[in-house]
């Protein structure tokens, strides 16, 4: 992930939920993208390492573990730069300017300068990301899929000059549940309409009460509707009591129940099912240098499985002074 704001809720259920339970199946490596970050934020990098830690502190409260996971920092494993430029070598451009997010990208973010080498090159340095670990996976939704068959190519392309390298990387596909912002819109900090994994209970509470609803509801003991609504798409994904959410579901469809309680029991299990997360974070953040400790004995680690990989491939490249 890059470090370029606070985590959300769909940060956690998309992502997080996902890379804690891959832990029990695969060795994972999970890294803090901050050059990825500067690709698009080169402009203003004053808040990379502070969102850096904040955002380590999010992944452990929500459950990854430095025990059983490598997390690290992608510009403390200098060895991603190396393999970047390498790949670079071989790449045509026109691949680069074929990624579906690349003109999409400069489109949405029109209001910053995206002409830049290293925007193009985005997706060769992801796959220097994948292929210096061996990674035999990556966890990806749908939309994803594409850009890891463009890794694969690269892959292809690089070991058609110098031999068998690689492992080609292959799809994880996840379950990516995506929920919606307050507004219904896509979740986005740069529309506001997020509940952020750091947020207090009184913040929380708020946020929900101003959730877009059924807007064709105008009073209560009107009939509404239950399906893609964001209130009940929440209460779906973060309230435990099932018993609870038909109920609610059957009452609200029925005009028997206001959106003031639905949302208020929303809030309700929400906090509840955020607090431990939010305790683990304080007490994360409250040792600054146990949390750096992570990051840099995760990068050691990261760095010499890099290294290993950078060796054979300088010797495959004929890049080896002895």
């Amino acid at each position: 992930m890059r470090p370029t704001g606070k985590l959300h809720l769909g940060h956690l259920v998309g992502a997080l939920d996902n890379w804690s339970a891959l832990q029990d199946q695969y060795d994972c490596f999970y890294f803090v993208a901050d050059w990825h970050a500067l690709t698009s934020d080169y402009a203003d990098t004053s808040g990379i390492v502070e969102s850096a830690y904040d955002m380590v502190a999010d992944w452990i409260a929500a459950g990854l573990d430095p025990d059983r996971s490598t997390i690290f920092v992608q510009s403390l494993v200098p060895e991603h730069a190396e393999l970047y430029l390498l790949l670079s070598m071989t790449v045509p451009i026109p691949w680069l300017e074929r990624v579906p997010t690349y003109k999409e990208q400069m489109d949405q973010l029109s209001e910053k300068d995206l002409s830049t080498l290293g925007f193009l090159g985005y997706p060769l340095l992801q796959t220097a990301d994948i292929i210096i670990y061996n990674a035999q996976y990556v966890p990806v939704g749908e939309d994803q899929v594409a850009h890891l068959e463009l890794s694969r190519e690269i892959v292809r392309r690089y070991q058609h000059f110098f031999g068998e390298l690689f492992v080609e990387p292959q799809p994880l596909l996840t379950k990516f549940a995506r929920l919606p912002g307050l507004d219904n819109r896509k979740m986005s900090k740069s529309y506001g309409n997020a509940i952020n994994i750091a947020d207090d209970g009184e913040t929380v509470r708020k946020k929900v009460m101003q959730m877009y609803t059924d807007p064709k509801r105008v009073r209560a003991d009107v009939p509404g509707t239950v399906e893609g609504n964001p209130v009940f798409i929440y209460h779906d994904a973060f309230n435990p009591d099932a018993a609870e959410v038909d109920d609610l579901k059957s009452r609200y469809r029925e005009g028997r129940v206001g959106d003031v309680e639905v949302k208020k029991k929303l809030a309700s299990a929400l906090n509840t099912y955020l607090d431990p997360m939010r305790a683990r974070r304080v007490e994360l953040l409250s040792k600054p240098a146990a949390l750096r400790e992570i990051l840099h004995e995760g990068s050691r680690k990261a760095r010499a499985v890099a290294q290993e990989t950078m060796t054979r491939v300088r010797a495959a490249a004929n890049l080896k002074y002895d």
